[in-house]
């Protein structure tokens, strides 16, 4: 569900790009808010969290990690994926002036 938040936020964006120079900074401005920050982490986790999730499923289509043990395992891993990954794109994100 939070990817198609997202790809209606991508939507958003080009709309607004298209728009005209007032509503873009608006645009971007409502994503720079609290709110919205925390909508973009939210869709970065679940990014991540789609990707680690995709990875581990190639290894059950190989036939790999499909005891109940390896499968938590995973899990555990793919979650802790997600969580690390997005705490350091954010990371770089704020360091390199992203928004503010």
């Amino acid at each position: 569900m939070a990817l198609y938040a997202g790809a209606i936020l991508v939507a958003g964006w080009a709309l607004a790009l298209g728009a005209g120079p007032d509503a873009y900074p608006a645009y971007m401005d409502l994503l720079a808010s609290p709110l919205g920050r925390l909508v973009l982490v939210g869709l970065t986790l679940s990014l991540f969290y789609h990707l680690a999730n995709g990875v581990r499923h190639l290894f059950w289509d190989a036939g790999l990690g499909l005891s109940v043990t390896a499968s938590n395992q995973s899990g555990i891993m793919a979650m802790a994926f997600s969580v690390v990954a997005t705490i350091i794109v954010w990371a770089i994100g704020l360091g390199q002036g992203g928004p503010q």
